[in-house]
């Protein structure tokens, strides 16, 4: 499929006739052909017009064809083959092995949401039968499902060209719960954007469904996106990027006369802790592992280890010497973009300066946009009285802070923010002071876990890709894995509907057959 610089309003494909993204290749900064057309308010008003007449009819598309419409996807995706490939390695600098792998995710995604589908087990089905004959009150006749919330806004994300972004994880969730969706592409790959809405926008036609499940737009500056979340016909919202984008979406949706929930994804350093008995036993394995996760794509991922909590010891300092080794072999990265670039390199000086942070390492020299890995250590007492460091540097840079004992490490903790994910780094002898630990912890973060980083998250039905604020919007959700479809659904009660007034998923000859809770007891 071509990449023509279009918008995809359901199964329209126009010139935005308001501003132009041009899109960059990531290693020179040179714009890429072909300019893209930013929508303007008409373009905003039809996607939204249409997404709203497809809801109605979509939300009650049988879980068969929603299904079949997901695997569709992620087979049109494929069919892309080095093309959509090629565009992206372009847009983002990222390499082939990496997007391969991350195509890999999207379609795991879509597919895992087809089989959630399928099962049914979402919807909730719950039937409490009347009984009429109870005494003293009959017991009228209840039944519960969750529908579909409406339609829902999506924003693309930077890191994640495919797996969170046009037939990312938002999109695949919403569209499982029977939300028809609007994407806003993100401007740093608005090419991947394209194809990816192609293939989307192809599946939509092939199994004959509304043409407004579906539109992806494009904004030459801010005015579509958030037009799009103060648009009445949108009822929630999808967003992983920056704490400010994520928090400046929220505003807008808590100000409209009817407030709609922001699914956001936002700040993390995901701390890493390493106990002393491991540290002792294997602190120069731990860090290297630590270096392999931190420079992973260029340290651009949300769940980077950006933040080392340890006892100051001569383990610690081992450690520390073991891990500065480590990145100074580590070759400079392309970064996604000239502006993320410029962020991190203004993050990294603003540690060289600092008067309480040591320099422990960098990485290999840099060429034009590209990232030095960079490792700092300060000291708790410093960590705790100076809330810029703090602060998320996007990229391979992290920052290790030296606690006097063990009861000063838990207190730090306690100071933390919401995390998406914290490590711990431990042997057997080091369990009597996880266990203290992990009740905070849990408060602390959407995901624990032991002898590993945050990088590489799984998709699947157990996984947790959320946290308390700033990690996310909402510690109640996830945007990663099976529990992502919670997000777009809310239940309904009917009472003493007639048979054939009832939807399918509540007829009690079950004619989906789907898991069906009856009088509280699980379905079997």
């Amino acid at each position: 499929m071509p990449v023509t610089g279009q918008l995809l309003i359901g199964q329209s494909r126009v010139r935005g006739g308001h501003g132009e993204v041009h899109a960059l290749a990531a290693a020179t900064g040179e714009a890429l052909a072909p300019s893209f057309g930013g929508a303007g308010p008409n373009d905003l008003e039809r996607a939204c017009a249409l997404a709203e007449s497809a809801f109605d009819r979509y939300r009650e598309a049988s879980l068969e064809q929603r299904a079949a419409f997901l695997e569709s996807i992620a087979s049109n995706i494929l069919a892309l083959g080095d093309e959509l490939i090629e565009r992206c390695m372009s847009e983002t600098g990222l390499p082939r092995a990496r997007l391969e792998g991350e195509r890999g995710r999207t379609v795991g995604q879509l597919r895992l949401f087809a089989a959630v589908v399928r099962d049914g087990s979402f919807l909730e089905a719950r039937i409490d039968p009347a009984q009429p004959e109870r005494q003293p009150l009959p017991k009228v006749d209840l039944r519960l499902r969750q529908i579909a919330i409406g339609p829902v806004a999506v924003f693309g994300a930077s890191n994640f060209p495919l797996a969170f972004s046009v037939a990312g994880g938002d999109t695949a969730s919403a569209l499982a719960a029977g939300c028809p969706v609007v994407v806003k592409a993100h401007s740093a790959h608005p090419g991947t954007s394209e194809l990816v809405g192609q293939a989307i926008q192809q599946a939509v036609h092939s199994h004959g469904l509304p043409e407004g499940v579906f539109s992806l737009l494009f904004d030459a500056g801010r005015s579509i996106g958030q037009g799009l979340v103060a648009d009445s016909r949108i009822k929630a919202v999808g967003f992983t990027g920056s704490r400010s984008g994520g928090v400046a979406l929220m505003k807008i949706a808590a100000a409209r006369e009817e407030p709609i929930p922001v699914y956001a994804e936002m700040s993390s350093i995901n701390p890493v802790l390493l106990l002393a008995n491991a540290l002792a036993e294997r602190g120069e394995a731990i860090a290297k592992a630590f270096v392999g996760s931190l420079t992973l794509g260029a340290g651009q991922f949300c769940t980077n280890p950006g933040l080392i909590l340890a006892v100051d010891s001569p383990a610690l300092r081992a450690f520390e010497a073991a891990a500065a080794a480590a990145l100074k072999e580590a070759p400079a990265q392309t970064m996604l973009t000239p502006g993320i670039h410029a962020s991190y390199c203004q993050g990294v000086e603003r540690l060289l300066r600092h008067a309480e942070v040591d320099c422990l390492g960098q990485g290999g020299d840099d060429e034009r946009y590209q990232a030095r890995a960079a490792l700092f250590a300060t000291s708790a007492e410093a960590f705790m009285a100076r809330t810029e460091l703090r602060e998320e540097v996007f990229g391979p840079a992290s920052l290790i802070v030296r606690c006097t004992d063990a009861a000063q490490m838990k207190a730090l903790l306690a100071t933390l923010e919401g995390q998406l994910t914290i490590a711990l780094h431990l042997s057997d002898d080091d369990h009597p002071q996880a266990r203290e630990l992990l009740p905070l912890l849990e408060r602390k973060a959407g995901r624990l876990l032991v002898n590993g980083f945050g990088t590489g998250v799984e998709v699947g039905y157990a996984m947790v890709h959320g946290g308390p604020f700033p990690a996310t919007s909402d510690t109640r959700t996830t945007s990663v894995g099976s529990l992502a479809i919670q997000r777009f659904l809310r239940p309904v009660s009917y009472q003493d509907l007639p048979q054939a007034l009832l939807p399918q998923a509540l007829r009690s000859d079950n004619p989906w057959q789907i898991p069906q809770r009856l009088n509280g007891e699980r379905p079997r």
